[in-house]
């Protein structure tokens, strides 16, 4: 017996228009098989969302990454959280007192 189709399930109905008790749907777009649910808009905007989630999930990754590593700015809070008059070095702009 052949596995069966896994078609595309949106708003409680199928994107191909089929009906039936047996049929088998996902939500999950990568376990979708059914070529006229992939061919869908739904199922396209349902990927495309997807996709762009990831995207912005790795940019926002990428950014998290690239602050935990600035040494420079969390030395320079440091020295300048530090009490008395001469607290950051002559290079570091805003610098209250020489």
């Amino acid at each position: 017996m052949a596995a069966p189709v896994t078609h595309y399930k949106t708003a409680g109905h199928l994107a191909c228009g089929r009906h039936g008790d047996n049929l088998v749907a996902t939500r999950e777009l990568k376990r979708v098989k059914c070529r006229n649910c992939r061919n869908t808009e739904a199922f396209k905007e349902a990927r495309r969302n997807e996709r762009n989630a990831a995207r912005r999930a790795a940019r926002q990754a990428k950014a998290n990454a690239a602050q935990a590593t600035d040494w420079r700015s969390s030395w320079r809070q440091r020295l300048t959280d530090l009490p008395g008059r001469q607290r950051l070095p002559r290079c570091f702009p805003g610098q209250p007192y020489v």
